[in-house]
């Protein structure tokens, strides 16, 4: 039997959390808002995706429910936390998700070629 992904909307989660979760929401990065404005509404093959979305006590980026999708869009800060994304994805890959992850450039510089490795993968799912 798969693992429960439901868990991941209804679980619980630290009041901070959420807040860090909605202050992100707000400031997002200039490539996480390009990606966003093409994924929300489900503009991509009509999936739905979240944004800012906490996991076991991490937030991702993006995350889709019914694909069991993460995506996560790494700018330099991610140089220097190689440790903290390893964890998180150790977390996330316990619950049965796909991880993808693009760089700030790649969504920047051919945001077509970011869906369609995303539309894939939903789809492989």
């Amino acid at each position: 039997m798969g693992i429960d992904k439901s868990m991941i909307v209804t679980g619980a989660h630290t009041i901070e959390k959420r807040e860090r979760a909605r202050a992100m929401r707000r400031q997002m990065t200039p490539a996480e808002d390009a990606l966003w404005q093409r994924l929300r509404m489900t503009h991509l093959d009509g999936l739905h995706f979240r944004r800012q979305q906490i996991i076991d006590g991490f937030i991702a980026d993006f995350y889709c429910h019914a694909a069991g999708l993460v995506i996560e869009v790494d700018g330099e800060l991610h140089e220097s936390q190689a440790d903290y994304d390893a964890q998180r994805d150790q977390a996330i890959a316990r619950r049965g998700l796909q991880i993808l992850r693009f760089t700030n450039e790649d969504v920047l510089d051919d945001i077509e070629e970011v869906l369609k490795a995303i539309l894939n993968a939903c789809r492989e799912s």
